[in-house]
């Protein structure tokens, strides 16, 4: 197990639960992609990556991943999740998910692939 690639999944679930979209870019490598979810269109770059998060994070009033089970072979993690969002009307769902985050060796993420169903969450936007 790589203590970097370790480190990194550490961060990356503990800035979402913090909604710290300025911690969480620091886990990413500067041409990161993200795929969230997968099917998506993908979000390429720190900027794009980060605009992101900031909308995401600003459309709820919560938006938290817990780990429930990680495994990590070298720079690569899949991670086993459960999530839990609050609406901007107070609205709640809890949702699961698996992302696979590959990682550099210095421990930067370079990608994600969030494997989730986007649809319960989406609709605690509807008025």
């Amino acid at each position: 197990m790589s203590a970097s690639t370790k480190h990194a999944v550490s961060e990356y679930f503990a800035a979402i639960r913090a909604m710290d979209v300025d911690r969480l870019m620091t886990a990413f490598s500067p041409n990161a992609e993200l795929y969230d979810p997968v099917g998506t269109p993908p979000k390429i770059g720190a900027e794009v990556i980060r605009a992101f998060f900031a909308q995401t994070f600003s459309s709820f009033q919560l938006v938290s991943l817990t780990e429930n089970n990680v495994y990590i072979i070298g720079e690569i993690a899949a991670v086993k999740w459960t999530g839990r969002a609050v609406g901007p009307s107070g609205s709640a769902c809890d949702f699961d998910g698996i992302d696979v985050l590959h990682c550099t060796e210095q421990g930067k993420i370079e990608l994600v692939r969030a494997f989730w169903d986007p649809t319960s969450v989406m609709a605690l936007l509807q008025p």
